[in-house]
């Protein structure tokens, strides 16, 4: 006691304060650092999974994060922000690192699916299956899963990579074949679900039955004659003869078979330059008198006048049809409208009225005394096959009458299970009174007041009436998997569509905190 006294009884308390003090700083410094160096880390990760993400939407490479990282060097460079610069370098984003970062996003983006499945009241699952760049046929899978609320999720749920034989077809009736297709395989494990075949395939696979094939087949052959192949000199002196001739269209369209607006719009632009694609292969093209006679034959400018148009309403309807979360009822009610317009064209051409028909009205002007009333027999033949082919909505058809009008529906028709709740519906004055329709109209709908017609709706609104999500999904597969990139292995393919095409938010905070320690980049 006596010793210490003596070695420390000269300072004052201030001066052992200040002291004191000065190791507190010192010490808050030392911990600063620590949490500084860790705070930046963590920065530098959620970076990696924010690139990540966005290159992953845009489809591009994995090896392009290295691209982005020396851009956004250079730029705070360009810019004089050195720091930021320094940050920027310590962000991972090498290959390897953004293969990673990608089965983080991708497995959590599957776990919430699994959540949303788990936790919704209803759900479908519509498949469909196409061959990539490397003749691998990919089958994807997707479910469209809806809450008590009536919020729709349509996510990917697999792709499966069919590497053997396939007994699915692309779009074809076989999916729902009773034997070999997709349904018969439920039915021989005692599986029973409603199925459809997609209705936007049904709907293109009626346009293919127009009996104007060898018109179609012109077409296709003048088109490749001027731009297809290797003909670049005969393609050019083509867009020169446009200019020269100050043609409203700058060029013809190719037509792809398996894209559904392809056919129209290739029709119009060919309809359209007729005139200079005659005078063309007359100046141009040796060996096309042949060729040259059919565009100057007033039976094939008619055929091809009539096909552009009726092919011109097909294409209306199939971009109804397109889009996602649609109900069975809106697309259903889009077919019907249809169908009933092949019976407006059909009075109409009886009548040589080209009213809805402009191109065969154009011709008729050109052409006088025109006559298009035997064309009324490919209208009925097209009207027969929307019958055929759609007829297995039909088992739908008092559902949707029901969804589509509830308040005015007569109740005794119904299911009994409904009835009570629909004769209160239709006497509820708020109801009544509603400007909204459709899903909308039912989501007013009170759970306690009207539990089963809920229900009911929500069941109804959780189908999949077309495979329109996976034809987004396999254009997006055309552009991450190509002939410059056409080596992915099946599991990274499938974390890259998975993230490409999901609608469900991404929590970076959560996959950050779940590493330990995060490292930067060096």
């Amino acid at each position: 006691m006596t010793n210490h006294k003596q070695k420390f009884g000269k300072h004052s308390c201030e001066s052992r304060k200040v002291v004191c003090d000065q190791l507190k700083k010192k010490l808050f410094q030392q911990k600063s650092l620590f949490t500084n160096e860790t705070k930046q880390q963590e920065e530098a990760l959620l970076a990696s999974y924010f690139v990540t993400y966005e290159l992953m939407k845009a489809k591009k490479a994995l090896s392009d994060g290295e691209l982005i990282k020396n851009c956004a060097i250079k730029m705070a460079e360009a810019f004089n922000e050195n720091k930021v610069g320094n940050k920027f370098q310590t962000v991972p984003l090498s290959k390897q690192t953004v293969t990673r970062r990608l089965e983080d996003i991708s497995n959590q983006i599957s776990n919430n699916v699994k959540d949303i499945i788990a936790n919704c009241s209803y759900f479908s699952i519509a498949l469909d299956e196409s061959t990539d760049v490397s003749d691998t046929n990919q089958l994807l899978i997707f479910v469209r899963a809806i809450k008590e609320d009536f919020t729709i999720f349509e996510e990917l749920l697999k792709v499966c990579s069919l590497h053997s034989t396939t007994r699915v077809t692309d779009g074809a009736k076989s999916m729902t074949g009773t034997i070999s297709g997709f349904v018969g395989f439920l039915r021989q494990n005692q599986i029973t679900v409603p199925t459809l075949h997609c209705i936007i395939h049904q709907e293109a696979l009626c346009a293919k039955s127009i009996k104007l094939s060898t018109t179609m087949a012109t077409v296709t052959k003048i088109t490749n004659l001027i731009r297809g192949g290797n003909r670049s000199l005969t393609h050019r002196k083509f867009l020169t003869l446009l200019e020269e001739m100050d043609s409203a269209y700058g060029d013809l369209l190719l037509h792809t078979e398996v894209r559904w607006l392809s056919r129209g719009k290739c029709l119009v632009r060919f309809f359209e330059l007729r005139h200079e694609i005659a005078t063309f292969l007359r100046e141009e093209v040796t060996n096309s008198a042949e060729l040259q006679n059919d565009l100057e034959d007033v039976e094939f400018l008619r055929n091809l006048a009539f096909l552009t148009d009726i092919t011109q309403h097909l294409n209306v309807l199939n971009l109804q049809l397109q889009g996602k979360k649609q109900t069975i009822c809106q697309m259903v009610g889009f077919v019907d409208s249809f169908r009933k317009k092949l019976h407006l064209f059909k009075s109409a051409l009886d009548k040589n009225n080209l009213l809805h028909f402009p191109c065969c009205r154009k011709l008729s002007e050109e052409e006088e005394g025109l006559e298009f009333r035997d064309y009324t027999e490919i209208i009925e033949d097209l009207s027969s096959e929307f019958d055929r082919r759609f007829n297995d909505f039909e088992s739908f058809r008092p559902d949707i009458s029901l969804f589509s009008n509830p308040i005015h529906c007569d109740i005794e028709s119904q299911p009994g299970h409904l009835q009570l709740e629909l004769c209160e519906l239709q006497c509820d004055p708020s109801l009544n009174t509603s400007q909204v329709t459709g899903i909308d109209f039912w989501k007013l709908l009170s759970p306690e007041r009207y539990p089963l017609l809920r229900n009911w709706a929500l069941k109804l609104c959780s189908v999949f009436a077309s495979t329109y999500i996976c034809e987004t999904a396999f254009s997006s597969l055309k552009h991450v998997k190509s002939k410059n990139r056409n080596r992915l292995s099946d599991v990274v393919l499938s974390h890259i569509l998975r993230v490409a095409t999901s609608q469900l938010e991404v929590d970076f905070i959560s996959l950050v905190s779940s590493f330990m320690k995060p490292q930067c980049s060096h």
